[in-house]
């Protein structure tokens, strides 16, 4: 077994291991996935999150221990690389690696602070009559431009993964969980674009999310539009198309 704790969390070393000792006994569950595993519980007086990332395969087994890092390692060092950028996070407190005796992965762990968030993007995009929907959806642009700016592309851009917390009327904050796929890199206005597609948005909502991002890009609001409203179009095709080809095999 191998740990890395953040620094402000190295005297509570004992506590966040026994922790992943009791993962299967204790907690609250959050998520009961087919491939992960999310509790909460409490890490002395704070209420934490730990991810468990269940075995891999042999083959991505052998690529997680010899030639790319981990999930729990990508999430721990995405957090920390966010939060240095100014973009939030749940602050991560560290992340644990089992292995064999050859050294291939077992299964590993991430904790990170607990957010008492108000709702996900998700319950915006599905309800029309959201409170202060358009101010938030423009926050929220405001959010992932900053993100853009920061030159990171998260890859799993997608309603459930940004928490949202109500400050006040009209102010909001976000979160980004589920991290461990991101890439870093300048982003063209293309892939910015791009990074919305699984967002689900309609019509109205790419209107209001282009015309906001123009105002922070100085780019042309018509060709973020133009360019957005085609980026979701393919998305929700192909989603659309492998559902109806996913029924069409299981008639069969």
């Amino acid at each position: 077994m191998s740990i890395i704790i953040h620094s402000k969390y190295k005297s509570k070393e004992e506590a966040i291991l026994q922790l992943v000792a009791n993962f299967f006994n204790e907690g609250d569950m959050i998520v009961a996935g087919a491939r992960n595993t999310i509790k909460s519980n409490f890490l002395v007086d704070e209420k934490v999150n730990i991810k468990f990332f269940q075995k891999p395969g042999l083959f991505k087994s052998i690529i997680y221990s010899f030639f790319r890092s981990t999930k729990a390692k990508r999430s721990f060092d995405y957090a920390n690389y966010l939060l240095d950028h100014h973009i939030l996070t749940p602050f991560p407190i560290a992340y644990i690696e089992n292995r064999s005796g050859f050294g291939l992965l077992k299964d590993s762990y991430y904790i990170s602070q607990q957010i008492d968030h108000d709702f996900t993007i998700r319950e915006l995009i599905h309800n029309p009559l959201f409170p202060e929907r358009n101010i938030i959806l423009k926050q929220f642009t405001e959010f992932t431009f900053k993100m853009h700016e920061a030159k990171i592309n998260f890859l799993d851009h997608s309603p459930g993964n940004t928490l949202v917390v109500k400050k006040e009327a009209g102010k909001y904050e976000f979160y980004l969980i589920d991290l461990n796929r991101m890439s870093f890199k300048n982003l063209s206005i293309e892939e910015r674009m791009d990074n919305f597609k699984k967002m689900w948005l309609s019509k109205t909502m790419v209107k209001v999310i282009a015309k906001a991002y123009a105002e922070l890009s100085n780019e042309p609001e018509e060709k973020l539009h133009a360019i957005l409203l085609e980026k979701t179009a393919q998305f929700k095709r192909k989603i659309t198309k492998k559902k109806y080809l996913k029924r069409k095999i299981g008639k069969k």
